[in-house]
């Protein structure tokens, strides 16, 4: 049996579209500019306080604007895969309570349960995921003592750096969900740009 684990942010859930529009809707960016989050954090940081208004803009699309965010395509026939063998999922993210600058302070942990549980996620009839698997840590380093905890054998990340830790678990397979090339070459880890490669490389 596999015990697979999962970031949440930019590995579960994508934020592309919210924040596009919200950024336009601040009058951050034209009404004409079209991009993922990657540009959009990119065109923000070249304003003027662009690293504040980025943060307030990150406050919000976590928080009250969760809603808005769609799963990764493909999500959910890995999830349905998983139910059917029987594997034990497991989702291991780095998220503050509270984000910068958001003057509703909106609980962030509260918003990505709520948002897992209004899209099926720990529904028998959905993805069955056990909401006493769902881990949200403060640092990174409260991460990957979580990961080792859990004993996880496979885990899925956007983000490079986790894997390229040195107290990442030993031991753990490393799926780097990213449709970049990998930098840290020095760290084994396979790469793959969308769900169903991730599906078939963890069931193959």
């Amino acid at each position: 049996m596999r015990r697979i684990g999962l970031d949440f942010d930019n590995t579960i859930i994508c934020y592309d579209d919210v924040f596009l529009s919200a950024a336009k809707e601040r009058g951050l960016l034209p009404a004409d500019f079209h991009g993922g989050k990657q540009l959009v954090r990119d065109a923000i940081r070249l304003l003027p306080h662009g690293e504040v208004a980025w943060q307030k803009l990150q406050g919000f699309v976590y928080g009250r604007g969760i809603g808005g965010a769609q799963a990764f395509e493909g999500l959910g026939s890995f999830l349905k895969r998983t139910q059917a063998e029987g594997d034990t999922l497991f989702v291991v993210s780095h998220k503050t309570e509270y984000g910068h600058f958001d003057p509703d302070r909106i609980n962030l942990r509260v918003a990505a349960l709520n948002w897992m549980k209004a899209r099926g996620f720990f529904d028998a009839s959905g993805y069955g995921v056990a909401v006493e698997n769902v881990f949200f840590e403060s640092t990174r380093d409260e991460k990957l003592r979580r990961i080792a905890a859990t004993g996880c054998n496979v885990f899925i990340d956007d983000l490079e750096e986790v894997f390229a830790d040195p107290n990442f678990p030993p031991g753990v397979e490393r799926i780097l969900f990213s449709d970049r090339p990998a930098v840290a070459a020095a760290v084994q880890f396979k790469v793959c740009a969308n769900w169903p490669l991730i599906e078939e490389a963890v069931f193959a």
